[in-house]
């Protein structure tokens, strides 16, 4: 346990981006967050079934134990975020975490546990970075066309997730998913140096060749700092297997009935 200037127990967790895209006068600068130990006023928020019906359980879990009142959980970029998510839950829980899924093999229903602290944050490269800049400029392998655009925080996130309940309706009459368009929207502010949303929103719709979207979310996922969720385990019958780590509000709190 660390000492500290709280009135309360806290340790300290190191952040993948290292706090290199936050502006420097950001506490998050510093490539770290102080976090508190989880308390039974957590609890009441792992169990709030209002929370869990809004999907806002684990964001108000996050912004609780975050120790000081100076770090919004908006500004943290999404890798970060996990990471936080992930330390957590190890400081209020322990490391090991049980979990259901499907045997790749067999089809049943297995259980596996994990060790948490085995996570390690996935390779970006690092050089790609501005240090306190969250801005980047990248050109299109096809059309040619150079986009800037930023990694996201989950002050973007919740813009998306907002935009595509709007949608909702509609998508549930066409049948259509606007989830990649909407989050290509939120990420590019400039497409060729035009920074007009109608201008980006058309490129993105109408414009954008799939093969440069593919390249452009592959880039993307190199030069963003995380965790690597992707773990192994081995099915019934001894195969290995590469899978992605569920994570929910069991996660937290295996024993929550939500």
């Amino acid at each position: 346990m660390a000492e500290n200037q709280y009135a309360f127990p806290t340790e300290t967790l190191s952040l993948p981006s290292k706090g290199l895209l936050y502006p420097k006068d950001s506490p998050l600068s510093s490539g770290t967050i102080d976090v508190k130990y989880m308390t039974a006023k957590e609890e009441d928020i792992l169990t709030s079934t209002n929370l869990v019906e809004k999907g806002v359980v684990i964001d108000k879990l996050l912004e609780s134990v975050i120790a000081d009142p100076k770090v919004k959980l908006d500004d943290m970029l999404i890798g970060d975020k996990n990471a936080l998510m992930v330390g957590t839950r190890v400081l209020g829980y322990g490391k090991d975490y049980t979990f259901e899924l499907k045997d790749p093999d067999t089809g049943n229903t297995i259980e596996h546990t994990y060790d948490l602290t085995k996570l390690e944050n996935s390779k970006y490269d690092e050089k790609s970075l501005s240090k306190g800049v969250n801005e980047f400029e990248w050109t299109t392998p096809l059309s040619k066309n150079v986009l800037k655009f930023r990694l996201t925080t989950h002050r973007d996130e919740k813009k998306v997730n907002d935009t595509l309940n709007a949608l909702k309706k509609v998508s549930n009459i066409t049948g259509i998913s606007k989830e990649l368009t909407t989050r290509l929207k939120q990420q590019i502010i400039a497409v060729d140096d035009n920074t007009d949303s109608k201008a980006i929103n058309d490129f993105v719709d109408n414009q954008f060749l799939s093969q440069d979207s593919r390249a452009f979310r592959e880039h993307i996922k190199e030069i963003s700092p995380d965790i690597d969720f992707e773990i192994e385990i081995f099915s019934e019958i001894g195969e290995p297997h590469k899978v992605s780590l569920p994570v929910g509000v069991r996660f937290f709190w295996p024993e929550a009935r939500v």
